[in-house]
């Protein structure tokens, strides 16, 4: 009776993720770009592990995207004050240049209500120029 060869069963080696790797295989997975099967197969981690890191990071991309959110929030209130601003000096260019020429471009060009806003600021410019010609 032969006796089997005992075959030598082999260890797997692990390999060390690092952190940003994790996330971006997670947001790969979690995106559409590539399924866990292609994943596991691609980065040589089994689907289990996927799933594991998956679950735990996905508190951590929650607790992240709320800081970002409120980042975003902050810039688009910014940029919302940077537009009110430019939209104002313009606006003050147009009943310039309205009050001057005498013609009415902003009613017969520009949507109803900022042709309204423009009509308030070119009131308040011939009121004001008109105090200051009769304090001359």
């Amino acid at each position: 009776m032969k006796t089997p060869k005992k075959t030598t069963c082999r260890k797997n080696e692990y390999q060390k993720v690092s952190f940003d790797l994790k996330l971006s295989i997670i947001a790969e997975i979690n995106n559409g770009q590539i399924s866990a099967n292609y994943a596991s197969k691609k980065y040589g981690i089994s689907r289990a592990t996927l799933a594991y890191w998956t679950k735990k990071l996905s508190n951590f991309e929650g607790k992240s995207k709320a800081m970002s959110k409120n980042d975003e929030i902050k810039k688009l209130r910014d940029r919302i004050e940077e537009l009110e601003f430019v939209k104002d000096f313009q606006q003050d260019i147009i009943a310039d240049f309205e009050h001057i020429t005498g013609e009415h471009l902003s009613k017969k060009y520009l949507p109803e209500a900022l042709a309204k806003e423009i009509e308030k600021k070119r009131l308040n410019l011939s009121k004001e120029s008109g105090s200051i010609n009769a304090s001359e």
